[in-house]
């Protein structure tokens, strides 16, 4: 390839590039609250039911932001969870990063990634791991969309890598495939847009 030719490559390339940067505002402290939020094992067809689900971290703020790491979240706990009359508790912590994909209407689709925790049951004193590939991988994952006319990240059912490991619990069983879905909105109130 001609040098000329590769120069109007990489110009005709450049708007494509631009177009990968995005815009977070206000940014800095956040917290994320959902009403009903439910955990699937899709494996074993299995739900959860939450009363409600808060993430907390921060969002970074300013324009031309890479698409990794527009917010880090460091613990998503999920309240008042029961399944056939049992409570349980489900909490993951660690460095859960929100990544752009795209952006259109108003409209963003996002990763969450990053994602480890533990499901507690207290009645069968048992517990299970939850990440992606692996116990310790800490690289569980699932996608979202964030409007900001609503002001609301909704996490969804498909594109999710979790799994589950070191499971003690009855019903579900290791490797099984899980997922879940809320509503969160955010505080402060937060646009995200791209470019």
């Amino acid at each position: 390839m001609s040098a000329a030719a590769a120069s109007v490559i990489g110009l005709a390339a450049a708007p494509a590039l631009a177009a990968s940067t995005w815009t977070v505002k206000p940014g800095g402290a956040t917290t994320a609250k959902a009403g009903t939020t439910t955990i699937n094992d899709t494996t074993a067809g299995q739900s959860l039911t939450c009363t409600s689900s808060t993430a907390k971290g921060t969002t970074k703020s300013g324009s031309g932001l890479p698409a990794k790491g527009l917010g880090t979240f460091t613990t998503l706990s999920f309240n008042g969870c029961t399944i056939a009359g049992f409570t349980l508790s489900a909490t993951l912590k660690g460095t859960m990063s929100l990544n752009g994909v795209s952006y259109k209407s108003g409209v963003s689709h996002l990763t969450l990634t990053g994602i480890h925790g533990t499901i507690k049951v207290p009645s069968f004193s048992c517990s299970a791991t939850v990440d992606g590939t692996a116990a310790t991988a800490h690289n569980g994952s699932v996608t979202a969309t964030f409007t900001n006319s609503t002001n609301t990240l909704k996490v969804l059912t498909t594109g999710s890598t979790l799994h589950i490991y070191n499971n003690t619990c009855p019903v579900i069983a290791n490797n099984d495939s899980v997922n879940f879905t809320g509503s969160y909105k955010f505080t402060p109130k937060t646009t995200i847009t791209s470019p």
